[in-house]
């Protein structure tokens, strides 16, 4: 006991050295290995990367033990992987990649978006309405479609491969563009700042093998677009007349007009305290429902 004792206060003494001597700059520099940790993680668990995350860390654990059982051939085998493991991971996955620096890049706008918005939230809110008019009514008809709001991530290679219109979003419109003997019904739609600016668009396909088989090519690429930007994507069951959004690679179906005009808003307005209250009253009035 008198051996612990006089030991653990020499431990605390060097924890309370070490803690002065951490500078203003290393708490920073902390702070930023965090960061980049926390982002490193999040790739990982929402891609593909996580298998490939479990391949790399056996891949070192190999290493390791070759190293302390001095098995030379193994350890040669090992050097000339991580050599070119680099090279070949950042092939592998620049999709991945690309997606993830872009929305690193964009995250600062995110904060002066209030600043330099300048359409009247009215005529926002309208635009919401005749476009939530139209994927109603093409639902009700079974026409498919697919609309893309562009947010902060450009999506300039996008709209060079459509026809640029320019035109406000009017249901009349929307419908006309997607009806099944309009040229340009397959391609996609894109809205920037509230107005029409291309359609007859392509998008990537996404190559996320977890996807429902029964799911066509346009609710491919409707997600493949959300995984490749920040983008909110809006899209109507050619077959069954379903609505569907994709954000950021998730895919959710089966939307109302009103539960398709509260998402909207939320997403592209910021009315996420609304939609918060919205959702929490339709679970008391379920909760109601089940106690009559």
């Amino acid at each position: 006991m008198n051996i612990v004792a006089a030991v653990l206060p020499e431990q605390i003494t060097d924890v309370i050295n070490i803690i002065k001597t951490i500078s203003f700059v290393d708490v920073i520099d902390i702070a930023c290995v965090s960061v980049l940790l926390y982002y490193l993680y999040k790739f990982i668990r929402d891609k593909r990367a996580g298998k490939l995350a479990v391949g790399v860390l056996l891949l070192f654990v190999i290493q390791i033990i070759s190293k302390l059982l001095d098995m030379y051939l193994m350890q040669y085998i090992m050097q000339n992987i991580f050599q070119i493991g680099f090279i070949t991971l950042v092939i592998l996955f620049q999709p991945e990649i690309r997606s993830v620096l872009e929305k690193v890049g964009t995250t600062p706008i995110k904060g002066l978006r209030s600043i330099s918005e300048t359409k009247d939230q009215s005529y926002r809110e309208k635009v919401i309405d005749e476009i939530v008019s139209a994927v109603g009514d093409m639902g009700d008809s079974k026409t498919g479609a697919l609309i893309v709001f562009e947010r902060d991530i450009k999506l300039g290679d996008m709209i060079l491969t459509g026809t640029v219109i320019d035109a406000y979003p009017a249901s009349f419109l929307i419908k006309n563009i997607f009806f099944n003997k309009a040229p340009m019904h397959d391609g996609a739609l894109i809205v920037r700042d509230f107005r029409l600016l291309a359609a007859g668009c392509l998008l990537p396909l996404s190559n996320n093998p977890d996807i429902i088989k029964d799911l066509g090519t346009r609710h491919r690429a409707g997600i493949g677009m959300s995984e490749n930007s920040d983008a909110v994507v809006i899209i109507v069951s050619e077959e069954t007349g379903v609505i569907s959004t994709a954000v950021e690679g998730k895919l959710v179906r089966n939307y109302t007009r009103e539960s398709l005009t509260k998402f909207l808003r939320a997403e592209l307005l910021g009315d996420r305290e609304d939609e918060k209250k919205n959702s929490l009253m339709d679970k008391v009035r379920r909760l109601q429902q089940k106690n009559k």
